[in-house]
């Protein structure tokens, strides 16, 4: 068993530094302490199978990577040419900028045709986010969900604003303070887990 707890600290401070994550950022996104994270680490622990999965996931390793020994000599040469770099950022960026470019695209084309409908670039803005959200949650794990979500409720409002331009849209703001309040706070209620709890 002690071989065991050493081989998956081993595995996981390896992966958690190729990911560029400290412990409490890979601990956030696991919902547990970054205590327990450090316990496995030094070799005091093992986590439980859900853990396992999670982990497995978040490093786009198989379960059983975890568990095994990679001591294998591999020449740094062997690692660059097998390695794939995607570059996050870029990625992102390209989903983001992608959703403005069809919407302009979409936008221009009516324009030509001799129709100026622009609530196609206001429906953009809540469509871009919705794709950085994705995005982020793919590369960063949920790290700023809570600031783009609060985004989009109001890229929603204003959304809505427009569409009701000719009737009094300022009272949605009655109804949008109150749903950021919410956005964020409900940020805030997560699962503790029992480490967390004692």
């Amino acid at each position: 068993m002690d071989e065991l707890r050493a081989i998956f600290a081993a595995n996981l401070i390896t992966l958690r530094q190729k990911s560029g994550l400290t412990q409490a950022e890979l601990a956030e996104r696991i919902h547990y302490s970054d205590k327990s994270v450090s316990k496995w680490e030094r070799a005091e622990a093992l986590p439980d199978a859900a853990v396992l999965k999670s982990l497995s996931g978040i490093f786009g390793v198989t379960v059983d990577y975890l568990l095994e020994s990679h001591d294998k000599w591999v020449s740094e040469e062997t690692k660059r040419k097998n390695s794939v770099v995607i570059d996050e950022k870029a990625v992102t960026g390209v989903a983001f900028l992608g959703v403005w470019t069809l919407a302009a695209l979409l936008f221009v084309i009516f324009w030509i045709l001799g129709k100026v409908y622009w609530v196609i670039l206001f429906m953009g803005v809540p469509i871009s986010l919705i794709a950085l959200l994705v995005m982020n949650t793919i590369f960063n794990g949920r790290k700023f969900n809570k600031w783009i979500v609060a985004a989009l409720v109001l890229a929603g409002f204003l959304v809505l604003a427009f569409f009701l331009r000719n009737y009094r849209p300022w009272q949605l703001a009655v109804v949008w303070v109150p749903a950021e309040l919410l956005v964020l706070l409900g940020y805030r209620i997560r699962r503790r887990t029992p480490e967390e709890k004692k």
